[in-house]
């Protein structure tokens, strides 16, 4: 908008004049343009798709070695020495032999490193994630029947058995044995999760990630953390109990082990107890000691190197029964395309697994971009995760997402870029080919220790509940709801009842926003809320009525009971009331009572309405975000029920969306719109204000006249 002149020495006050909007394009002008612009090919257009879908590309030549390159090593080692041990810990949640894990890391790892914006985030195996695969994997080995997953080979296993059992090529169970069919159900809904993934990229929907609310992640990550424990106390006691499905498996596995803590297999008990202190203990004094610490100690692999040598040499599991990992291969085995027959009978559950995969790394990406300075594209992380997914779904890997715990130690040990995945995936690889027979011997309740103790930060934030309640009661409700329905019925209830409680809470605050009258602040031209604030000084006759939300139809009824409420008039009722007295004072002289129009009030019941003590009404529009077709229609029947009471309604502080949205409603007229403008819209609440004592007057001078 500009100023014009002329306009300012009229009256000794500038008026804004509206700048003419180009015609807008007509829809099928519209569809050509975009069409041909997506369609317009050229080297320079073709390179910069290339950009944009590989970022590594374009942040690779602008590589400084001698400023990135020791941190990017540096983290890329020690997240490489962390993947080890957690990948095969959490192969027991997966249902799934350690092997698959190892894969897993390794192909997330270079593929987020070609395709991720974020420099900083570290994608791979995470445990909620591993958590939902493992009950899929064992809902469907049941069907099949077979019994439930082990968590990986057994002792007396052995790497050609294993080999060939994944090279398999039947279309179903028949040709397959159980550990077989167990990763190629996980692959199977890998890729339909990662295929939900990439069409979300596709078609930008990043921002629906926005919706899962952070209430609601920590609710499920707690949840579903209870879940995970829950799951691996058969491990930590060495308890033989069948795996639970379906609602109430907490409650299930508790009453399992309880009915089982006699059978309890000692060795693993004074197993368990010794690592849970060590790995606990060593958590505590990196955290206290991490300013000082340059990089983390990697406890959790000393853990493992030394049980694995003492259940070795000690022979616990040939003496005293120890359940251990037994023989992880080495190599890779041949790529196989997913089962489609098990690809449809998971294609519900791989939308949990895609929203929740999606929304923890979009939300670590653009929570670590803010912390150092720099921007990621949404769309582009959903590509990057999903592809994450969808192409190691042929080579036997299961679903992949940001892990909040990784990220944070690349951050600690100086990562500055995505190279250091390719770091760590060089040592998963190293572990592949040669290392991973040496795991042989190592005790399954050391990985569950090992998955127990990486719980500690989630279940840690129920501590954070307090102070949420006292910020927001709705979302600690949402909080709680979240994480009591994943514990006690299912993971994907849970995120189900989350959704849906973070929505309910949502729609509540717009549709019940907070109403107040104002006053003025002394002499000046602010006003606050009367109810809220001391010493403020109401305008006579004139009523500032602030309504904190946007005006649509499921809150239009909210809005006029409160401006009713505040100000003492009901005025449909009034207006109604008043028409009636009116025509059946016609009707008593002689005139027709149907379709009689009552015409303009008299300026004295334009002055001082007897049923109202005011002449004015004027909304703050300021919060007003946006209205819809019943808001403006709300606005119009207000405006002519204060109308036939002899009331003027004043809008005050309207965004230009608002403006626009009156306008193209027929608020402010068609003829004379700028005039209506004028009259009816004002720039400030004072300036409303103003513009009710003017009218006061100028009707005050007219009755007089009169």
């Amino acid at each position: 908008m500009e100023v014009a002149p002329e306009c300012a020495q009229r009256g000794g006050r500038p008026v804004l004049i509206r700048q003419r909007s180009p015609a807008p394009l007509g829809l099928c002008e519209m569809l050509k343009a975009r069409l041909w612009w997506r369609c317009a090919c050229s080297p320079q257009r073709a390179w910069t798709l290339v950009q944009d879908l590989l970022p590594a590309t374009r942040w690779l030549r602008q590589y400084q070695p001698r400023e990135a390159l020791a941190g990017d090593v540096m983290s890329g080692l020690v997240i490489g020495i962390i993947l080890v041990p957690q990948a095969i810990a959490y192969s027991l949640l997966a249902g799934l032999q350690p092997i698959y894990s190892l894969y897993t890391s390794f192909f997330a790892n270079l593929i987020y490193f070609l395709m991720g914006t974020s420099h900083h985030v570290s994608v791979g195996i995470f445990s909620l994630l591993c958590l939902m695969v493992g009950q899929v994997v064992d809902r469907e080995l049941l069907l099949a029947g077979f019994g439930p997953a082990q968590g990986g080979a057994g002792p007396g296993d052995n790497s050609s058995r294993v080999n060939a059992s994944a090279a398999a090529v039947g279309p179903g169970p028949q040709d397959c044995k159980q550990d077989c069919y167990a990763i190629r159900v996980a692959a199977a809904l890998t890729l339909v999760a990662g295929s939900y993934q990439v069409l979300m990229g596709i078609l930008r929907l990043g921002f629906v990630s926005t919706y899962l609310s952070q209430p609601l992640l920590d609710g499920f990550a707690m949840g579903a953390s209870v879940t995970i424990l829950t799951s691996q106390l058969r491990h930590l006691l060495g308890v033989q109990i069948p795996r639970h499905q379906g609602p109430g498996m907490v409650v299930s596995t508790w009453l399992s082990l309880l009915r089982s803590a006699g059978q309890a297999n000692l060795c693993d008990v004074v197993t368990s107890a010794t690592c849970l202190a060590v790995l606990l203990a060593s958590k505590e004094l990196s955290d206290r000691c991490r300013h000082r610490l340059k990089v983390p100690l990697p406890t959790e692999l000393l853990v493992i190197v030394a049980a694995t040598l003492v259940s070795h040499f000690g022979q616990l599991h040939e003496r005293f029964g120890s359940s251990v990992a037994g023989d992880i291969p080495t190599g890779f085995v041949a790529p196989r395309v997913p089962d489609p027959g098990l690809m449809w009978r998971v294609v519900l559950d791989a939308v949990p697994l895609a929203l929740v995969g999606s929304a923890f790394s979009i939300s670590l990406a653009e929570m670590f971009a803010r912390g150092h300075g720099y921007s990621v594209r949404a769309n582009q992380e959903l590509l990057a995760v999903g592809c994450c997914n969808v192409l190691p779904a042929f080579f036997h890997c299961y679903v992949t997402s940001a892990a909040l715990s990784k990220s944070l130690v690349k951050i600690a040990t100086g990562c500055r870029t995505q190279l250091s995945s390719v770091v760590s995936a060089a040592v998963v690889l190293l572990v592949l080919l040669a290392l991973a027979p040496l795991f042989r011997d190592l005790q399954r309740c050391v990985l569950a220790c090992v998955i127990v103790v990486s719980l500690r930060g989630a279940l840690r934030k129920v501590r954070d509940v307090p102070q949420l309640w006292r910020l927001s009661p709705a979302d600690a409700l949402v909080w709680v709801a979240t994480a009591a329905t994943c514990a006690l019925v299912s993971v994907e209830a849970g995120l189900l009842a989350g959704i849906l409680l973070s929505l309910l809470s949502l729609v509540g605050r717009t549709q019940r926003p907070r109403a107040a009258l104002l006053a003025q602040i002394g002499d000046s031209g602010f006003y606050e809320d009367a109810a809220e604030f001391e010493g403020l000084v109401p305008e006579p006759g004139v009523r500032i009525f602030r309504f904190a939300g946007p005006l649509h139809y499921a809150n239009k009824d909210f809005f006029l009971r409160s401006l009713y409420s505040l100000t003492g008039l009901d005025a449909g009722r009034a207006a109604a009331r008043k028409k009636e007295r009116g025509l059946e004072a016609r009707a008593g002289e002689g005139d027709p009572v149907e379709g009689v129009d009552l015409g303009p009030v008299t300026s004295t019941a334009a002055l001082v309405p007897t049923a109202a003590r005011f002449h004015a009404v004027v909304i703050d529009c300021a919060p007003l975000l946006f209205l819809d077709a019943a808001g403006v229609a709300t606005l119009q029947d207000l405006r002519r029920d204060y109308g036939a009471l002899g009331i003027a309604l004043l809008l005050a502080c309207c965004s230009p969306l608002v403006r626009d949205t009156l306008r193209r409603g027929g608020f402010l007229g068609e003829d004379q719109e700028h005039a209506a403008e004028e009259g009816q819209l004002f720039h400030s609440v004072h300036g409303a204000v103003q513009g009710a004592r003017a009218r006061r007057r100028a009707l005050a001078a007219t009755d007089s006249a009169l």
